[in-house]
């Protein structure tokens, strides 16, 4: 069984001066108490600023920013009429609306379930019918999905948001008119069975009570119930992993504390990564915003030259991003020939750095770039190289306050340099599965969080991936599960059997392969690749679309009729060269 005493921890010689050995303590009891110490102390601070692909913008200081999440909080209690602890849906890009709906949600008292907007239906019901969703909050490019998935579902109330709010009228009204017209990317809101309402006017709803915000979030404490985060988790099954107030504050402190050796002057940090992500809503959200940073929101990252008036227009000195997103900017002219001035480092997560993007963007930039590793069970940050001294191919060491061992397949610590099993012990690990007792036994076995991953740690504590989660398939920083994928594959009647892995992709990092058993009993058009992608993309999103189909007589089985997915990806691995 696993040690009941923590590991030894050589790591905290790697923290220096500038990182503390022990766990940093939270300076609030909850984000909601967080929010209105910061916006009181930065008032016309400017907090978020939201940048078009054509340099247009808007902005909102931290005062501004209090008073339109306590108008929303207020909306949800009295409007809505949700109480402590109620489900809301917050599905949208990185634009104004999303840090005053996801404060407002918390200074309710309720709990946010952070969405892709970019989900199918399917996708949206299971998510919100599993979280008990009562209120949504979705951007109006994507309202054509809800005639189908309302019915489905719970949800009481759906309240519309627009990429461009809060810019001044001119801006707003003129990209509103791109969206109309040029991109036609504004679909007709149906008729749904539950009210809609207009962020505008639910914020002009909630003003209009006057309401004493405070008595909602006061009695608030770290172990309160902040996010539904959903995650396959180690098993592959879609779950919301129950993250609270202390658990998102303890991570981070943690990610300060590793890069405060670098936090100097007047911060600014780029935002590409979505913040319904929980990299980007921990790295991104809380920890810059905590310290008065300004954050430049980007919509939409791709293509990659949507984040060039950021870059020139405002001193970005941060950027967080995955390994497809640096080496895309690095073959932007406009990038190489004119580098962000201010930059004071780059932080990379999500999935591997690979080592010739990072030596090639730190002699572009002339700054650091440090990588990291973490689980959205564990808020998400678990380890992270410190700013001051990055090994390149390392995911870093441990943050203050976390320990983690390197066990067998019987739970046994391995010796020192050899590979196990990456389990872990922090504050900032989840209370667990949101409804799924089993699934949180099976991950939280003797209280360490079983994270499926497999790395190496040196003599001076820095750890290194071998292996990701058995089975899973990283395309550009997401999460792509094969069971979900397979389920897909499996309502296609002209598929007897699937199976899914991961290839290796120059523009992904990963992209999903599918292998296909034609089903000799359909009556229809034989199988074919097209077929299966379209299929696929009717339900699936886009990332989980498999990039590649191979038709098969058969596939690789167990004794017991397992298809055994490691032979497929051995055989990936001679085709790519990997072996």
């Amino acid at each position: 069984m696993t040690a009941a005493h923590p590991p030894p921890r050589p790591w905290l010689a790697a923290y220096g001066d500038d990182i503390p050995a022990g766990p940093p303590r939270p300076r609030h009891p909850s984000l909601a108490h967080l929010a209105g110490d910061v916006c009181a102390r930065f008032g016309a601070r400017t907090a978020f600023t939201c940048v078009m692909p054509n340099g247009m913008n808007g902005s909102l200081s931290f005062a501004a920013l209090d008073a339109h999440a306590d108008a929303f909080a207020a909306y949800l209690r009295h409007d809505c009429g949700l109480e402590p602890g109620d489900r809301v849906a917050v599905q949208l890009p990185n634009c104004l609306a999303y840090p005053v709906v996801a404060l407002g949600v918390i200074k309710a008292g309720c709990v946010l379930v952070n969405t892709n907007p970019l989900y199918t239906r399917p996708e949206m019901v299971h998510q919100f019918t599993d979280a008990g969703v009562r209120v949504l909050v979705i951007v109006d490019m994507f309202a054509d999905k809800l005639a189908e998935v309302i019915p489905q579902t719970g949800i009481e109330r759906v309240v519309l948001a627009q990429v461009p709010a809060f810019f001044p009228p001119v801006p707003r009204a003129i990209v509103r008119l791109v969206q109309k017209v040029w991109l036609r990317t504004l679909p007709r809101v149906p008729d749904l069975p539950v009210p809609v309402t207009r962020l505008p006017a639910a914020l002009a709803r909630g003003r209009a009570h006057g309401a004493d915000v405070r008595a909602w979030w006061r009695d608030l404490t770290p172990d309160t119930l902040a996010l539904l985060q959903y995650t396959g988790g180690t098993t592959g099954v879609a779950k919301g992993a129950m993250l609270t107030h202390g658990n998102m504050l303890a991570n981070m402190e943690q990610v300060l504390a590793m890069a405060q050796s670098h936090l100097r002057g007047e911060t600014c940090v780029l935002t590409a990564l979505p913040l319904y992500h929980i990299f980007a809503f921990t790295a991104n959200f809380l920890s810059f915003f905590q310290i008065g940073a300004r954050n430049i929101l980007i919509p939409s990252p791709r293509p990659v030259g949507n984040l060039q008036r950021a870059m020139e227009n405002y001193p970005i000195t941060f950027i967080t991003g995955v390994n497809t997103l640096f080496n895309a900017l690095m073959n932007e002219e406009w990038f190489t020939d004119h580098p962000p001035q201010h930059l004071v480092a780059a932080i990379a997560g999500g999935t591997a750095l690979h080592r010739a993007v990072a030596e090639r963007w730190e002699e572009i930039t002339q700054a650091p770039i440090a990588e990291g590793y973490g689980l959205t069970e564990c808020s998400p940050v678990v380890s992270f190289n410190p700013l001051s001294a990055p090994k390149l191919g390392s995911i870093g060491v441990p943050v203050p306050g976390t320990d983690v061992q390197l066990v067998d397949d019987d739970d046994h610590p391995v010796a020192p340099g050899d590979p196990g099993e990456l389990l872990v012990k922090a504050p900032q690990t989840m209370r667990g599965y949101w409804r799924r007792d089993d699934d949180t036994r099976d991950t939280m076995r003797g209280g360490w969080l079983h994270t499926g991953d497999v790395a190496t740690m040196d003599a001076d504590g820095y750890l290194t991936l071998v292996d990701r989660k058995k089975d899973l398939v990283i395309v550009s920083g997401f999460n792509v599960y094969p069971n979900e994928v397979e389920a897909a594959l499996a309502k296609l009647d002209a598929v007897l059997e699937a199976a899914v892995v991961g290839i290796p992709d120059e523009k992904s990092g990963e992209a999903v392969r599918a292998y296909v058993v034609p089903n000799p009993d359909h009556k229809g058009d034989p199988l074919t690749a097209d077929a299966v992608t379209a299929h696929c993309r009717e339900r699936l999103s886009s990332y989980k679309v498999p990039r590649s189909v191979v038709i098969r007589d058969a596939l690789p089985k167990s004794p017991i009729g397992k298809i055994l997915r490691k032979d497929l990806k051995a055989e990936v691995a001679r085709e790519f060269g990997t072996a």
